[in-house]
């Protein structure tokens, strides 16, 4: 089964991004993002799309729908 949790954090740490840096800059908190990468809760569409736009990646790469990262 998917874990969006895992691919939010690689993506995360690929950037070079601390939970803080990514919440403030999508307008969540430090706490929401550790929620999310450990699986403890899921984001709201708003927090999905947020994510999707700040990393410039499609939602289905995001939601473990598609392994291809870009946008089409």
């Amino acid at each position: 089964m998917f874990d969006f949790g895992k691919r939010l954090k690689s993506i995360r740490l690929s950037r070079n991004l601390t939970q803080k840096q990514l919440a403030e800059a999508i307008g969540s908190s430090e706490r929401g993002i550790q929620n999310y990468e450990l699986g403890a809760s899921k984001p709201k569409y708003e927090i999905i799309i947020a994510l999707a736009d700040y990393f410039d990646i499609s939602t289905d790469y995001l939601l473990g729908r598609s392994d291809n990262p870009k946008r089409i």
